[in-house]
């Protein structure tokens, strides 16, 4: 049985912006480490199409980058969307009864399914689907952007913390 684990960069003000902050070097490696282990990636419209810039080889990229696109590229991906018709290469499109797609995903693959995208979070989220949050705390106050959490959850517990990197922190919470 797959767990869902909804995991991003988040700034001291609560907030998920990939314009604002970017992991260092070391806590990249992490992303790639874990991208390899991760049995797939469940993504909301917004997020697929950001992370879809890993699809296309690009000349100025480094050795870390082209090792993070191309283990982004071979796991699979599902992405939660009622206006996307099509998606790219190693994708399936989830457009109808989510909470039944999801939930037969989570019985039928084994492994960690890494969650993308706050909207997206808050959905499974509410239907009880994600089995841990874990933020990757950064040194940022952005002021503005998407939040981390999309309203109230209910009660959750820390399980871990670790400093990754020189400046983030992750921390790992489950539902209480």
């Amino acid at each position: 049985m797959a767990r869902l684990v909804f995991g991003m960069n988040q700034s001291l003000d609560g907030y998920v912006d990939h314009d604002a902050f970017a992991p260092d070097a070391v806590l990249f490696r992490h992303f790639i480490d874990q991208v390899k282990g991760q049995a797939g990636s469940l993504y909301g419209r917004r997020l697929y199409e950001i992370m879809a810039y890993w699809d296309d080889d690009h000349p100025e990229w480094t050795a870390d980058e082209r090792e993070f696109a191309e283990a982004w590229r071979a796991h699979p991906k599902w992405v939660v969307s009622r206006s996307l018709k099509s998606v790219g290469p190693n994708a399936t499109l989830i457009s109808d009864d989510v909470e039944a797609a999801v939930r037969k995903l989570k019985a039928e693959v084994e492994g960690e399914i890494e969650v993308g995208g706050p909207k997206l979070a808050k959905s499974l989220g509410d239907m009880g689907l994600i089995d841990s949050y874990r933020i990757y705390l950064h040194p940022y106050v952005t002021g503005g952007g998407a939040p981390f959490f999309i309203g109230p959850r209910p009660k959750l517990r820390l399980v871990d913390s670790e400093r990754i990197g020189a400046e983030a922190i992750r921390l790992t919470y489950v539902p209480a």
